[in-house]
């Protein structure tokens, strides 16, 4: 077996021998090195800083390699930084793959691994909160800043220049393949830390780009570049709901043969297609085409990129996510347009975007050439067939009524795409702000007024702006005084009064308040306490362990497609409400406008916020916002397939999971032990296990985080979870809240959906039987108690019956059904099926 990266590395460190150690791994691994990684080596192994812009395939992360390696023959501590969680764990796994697991650590706002390692590998923010805390004495020797463009990010910006001012004593690497013009940058790094800076820029490509711009349909043009060999080709939309309409338009053309066709299945083998997408996604692939986007689950885009990687997908439709870290390789690259909507408006590509989309085209070591092609707009297609129609014809050629581009449409051309090819990556413009919370890291390591100035002043904005941040710095200071969190002695030096948690202003920046909030709920009660005694005084809403979720959710990122999409549902509910009431079109339209997406616990959090924020003002930095996801899903008894039918989710089901998931570590690490009850320990679970069957990547990705194992054997596609019988208080809950959800569509005698649940049950005498007695079924917090549920196990079965909570509080009514264990067991999921519905 050739020696290891790590058995190379020379002892003392000289830079010739560290090159030569580097270069001997990297050609014993079947890599001969470019002129530009062998040249970023040797800058790097000197101790220069390096500004690598580079086009897409020229080896950047063997460049990152290197740079670590230097970091860790010199006994020195280097750290990776990259915009995304899901590039960072990429990175963590391939560095420990070449370390060793002892050498490697990672560090999130949710999780850490080995946060001491001689190398961790962290988002931009991370890095620039510790950069703010600890200044120039950070443990930070090396810095590797990968998709360094997104320093000109408006709102993320400030995390990519932030350890640029601070972290004076390190060895900085900043790669994109996008840069543009960095002389500003360069020559304030140079003069800020007296080191040397060598720029490796404008590199040939080693798989270089054709460029072409077509007037034909696009699966014409797919047809074009699938009979010319030049497969695999990347679709490129600016809209998921886009890129699944074409794949399935594509389906009905032969895209990949019969002996390819025949590879991707024996491939998928046992894959579970779950979802309505996942069945969707199945056939498609199955017929050579993948979708890749960011609403999908991870697992289907996992998929997605294994069979790519394997050559077994000839087409792939998708969105431009794929210009930030994906990795699937392709050959072509097909945009079906040079226009997007950016949230605020419609507009052209910047040359930035334009270029780290081209730049996946080619394959290094498969293509000798990519290929880029552009679709012209679709008024521009039709006018070219209508002429290519009537031919030479004066006649005809006369008759053609040329289309026009639609009201408000962003048009674009042959002259755009060919400046888009020209023109080089605009110049970064910084992005600089100042918050409490970093204000408050700053103070905590002494020497604020000094060092917050300097910050300030020092920065890369313009001086007006530095002014501007200068004003808001001070207004910021005068508040942290008068709330007590800041003090200044006799000879004016600036300190905290309180202690900070160790990982404050990181990713969950509110959980101090979660945790302060929560204490206001009183878990003994029937009814949550309020906030403060007195007139309009917030209570919780009587089930404390669903309190403590929205308490939580109120301080996670909001998912802004869910809640609009609840938003839209809520609407549509009360059009028909009033429409029922007789209310009149105009005060109907009025009326819509206060409604919203579910927001428990609104006023109490809201109290509670003013309370904190007025001794904690840092905290006003981060929205709170209510809403319910979690909870929705729970008091509806819903499966995540059901949840994602019901507000039509489908293609951002990847989406809903991240937010579920993101939810159940937030709620897991920030409400202490003594905080929970059983029914929250058992919301829990079933959280966490309704995400495991669904996607288990996303927890598993966490436990092999804080457990980490690299293996050799990369599954062509991803396992199944484990049996969902092993976590038995998960699946109880499961089983649970299938009975539940009979009760709930009883209690709103909604009997056609009961007959689909359970088409051998007459749910029609059951309700006429029912309400000939009560006047309703009861759905709230008591009448999910556990005393109301029972489970008789029974090998393969289990017998389970659910009582009705009725008014008269006889509890009589009851559902009795058997839970068939395999068939949940291969479902994923609780499968039941109801026995007898009646009265004792």
């Amino acid at each position: 077996m050739p020696a290891s990266l790590l058995e190379r590395l020379p002892k003392p460190y000289d830079a010739d021998a560290m090159f030569e150690a580097f270069a001997g791994w990297a050609e014993d691994r079947g890599l001969t090195l470019y002129p530009a990684q062998e040249e970023s080596a040797l800058e790097l192994f000197l101790g220069s800083h390096l500004v690598l812009s580079t086009p897409t395939g020229t080896g950047k992360s063997l460049v990152a390699v290197a740079a670590h390696a230097a970091s860790l023959a010199e006994g020195k501590r280097s750290y990776y930084t990259a915009p995304i969680k899901a590039l960072v764990s990429e990175k963590f796994f391939a560095l420990v793959e070449i370390f060793g697991a002892e050498n490697v650590g990672m560090v999130t706002g949710d999780s850490s691994v080995n946060p001491d390692a001689p190398i961790v590998c962290c988002t931009a923010e991370i890095l620039a909160n510790l950069a703010l805390r600890q200044g120039a004495d950070a443990d930070v020797d090396q810095v590797v800043m990968d998709e360094f463009h997104y320093y000109a990010d408006p709102d993320r910006g400030w995390a990519w220049q932030v350890p640029l001012l601070e972290l004076t004593r390190a060895q900085f690497v900043l790669m994109s393949a996008t840069l543009g013009d960095v002389t500003p940058i360069v020559t304030d790094l140079r003069e800020r830390t007296g080191r040397e800076v060598a720029e490796v820029t404008g590199v040939a490509r080693p798989v270089p780009l054709s460029y072409s711009y077509v007037d034909t349909p696009v699966h014409e043009t797919v047809e074009t570049l699938l009979a010319g060999r030049e497969a695999p080709i990347y679709i490129v939309h600016f809209s998921q709901a886009a890129a699944l309409e074409l794949a399935q338009a594509l389906s009905s053309m032969r895209i990949a043969s019969r002996e390819r066709r025949d590879e991707i299945a024996e491939a998928i083998g046992g894959f579970r297609f779950t979802t309505a997408f996942g069945k969707t996604l199945s056939r498609l692939v199955r017929a050579g085409i993948g979708v890749h986007h960011a609403g999908m689950l991870p697992r289907y885009r996992r998929l997605v990129e294994t069979l790519a990687q394997r050559g077994l997908l000839p087409v792939i439709c998708g969105t431009d996510t794929l210009g930030v870290g994906i990795n699937v390789p392709i050959r072509s690259v097909l945009l079906t347009g040079l226009s997007k909507f950016d949230g605020t408006k419609m507009r052209q590509l910047t040359a930035r975007e334009f270029h780290q989309i081209a730049g996946r085209a080619g394959r290094a070591g498969y293509d000798t050439a990519g290929t880029v092609i552009v679709e012209a707009p679709e008024h521009e297609i039709e006018n070219s067939q209508a002429l290519r129609k009537a031919g030479d014809d004066p006649k005809k050629l006369k008759k053609v009524v040329r289309k026009k581009p639609a009201a408000g449409f962003v048009t674009w051309g042959r002259g755009s795409f060919d400046r888009l090819i020209a023109a080089e990556p605009e110049p970064l413009t910084p992005h600089f702000e100042v918050t409490a919370a970093m204000l408050i890291n700053v103070i905590a390591r002494g020497h604020a007024l000094a060092d917050m100035r300097r910050l300030i002043f020092e920065n890369h904005q313009p001086r007006a702006r530095q002014y501007e941040l200068a004003r808001r710095a001070l207004g910021i200071y005068r508040t942290l005084v008068t709330s007590g969190i800041v003090q200044t002695d006799a000879a004016g030096n600036v300190s905290l009064t309180v202690e900070l948690q160790p990982n404050f202003a990181l990713n969950q920046p509110l959980s101090p308040f979660a945790l302060a909030a929560i204490e206001l709920l009183d878990p003994t009660e029937s009814r949550s306490v309020a906030v403060e005694s007195g007139p309009g005084a917030g209570v919780g809403s009587g089930h404390y362990a669903l309190d403590v979720v929205s308490v939580i959710e109120a301080t996670l990122d909001d998912p802004r497609v869910i809640l609009s999409q609840q938003q839209f549902a809520a609407r549509g509910e009360a059009v028909a409400a009033m429409k029922r009431e007789g209310i009149e079109y105009e005060e109907r339209m009025e009326l819509l406008e206060d409604v919203t997406w579910p927001k428990p616990l609104e006023e109490l959090l809201a109290q509670a916020y003013e309370t904190f924020a007025a001794s904690q003002p840092w905290v006003r930095d981060f929205a709170l916002s209510p809403k319910s996801v979690v909870r929705d899903m729970f008091e509806r008894a819903m499966s995540f397939a059901e949840y994602v039918q019901h507000y039509q989710l489908a293609r951002s089901e990847g989406l809903v999971l991240r937010y579920l998931s993101d939810a159940y570590r937030a709620i897991r690490q920030t409400v202490p032990d003594e905080a929970k009850t059983d029914e929250l320990r058992d919301i829990i679970e079933w959280l966490g296990e309704l995400v495991r069957q669904v996607d288990s990547s996303l927890v598993d990705e966490w436990s092999e985080l804080v457990n980490p194992t690299v293996t050799d054997d990369t599954p062509v596609v991803p396992p199944a979870p484990p049996s969902i019988l092993t976590n038995k208080r998960a699946f109880t809950i499961l089983v649970r809240n299938e009975l539940f959800r009979r009760v709930q569509l009883a209690a709103l005698e909604r009997e056609e959906e009961l007959a689909d649940l359970d088409p051998d049950v007459d749910w029609g005498a059951f309700l006429d039987g029912y309400f000939g007695e009560h006047d309703e079924v009861l759905t709230g917090p008591a009448s999910r108690s556990a005393s109301l549920f029972s489970v008789s196990e029974s090998g393969a079965e289990w017998k389970v019956e659910q009582t009705i909570d009725d008014p008269a509080g006889d509890h009589d009514w009851r559902i009795r059904a058997t839970v068939d264990l395999a068939a949940s067991d291969e479902a994923g999921e609780a499968v039941l099926h109801v026995d007898w519905i009646g009265r004792l």
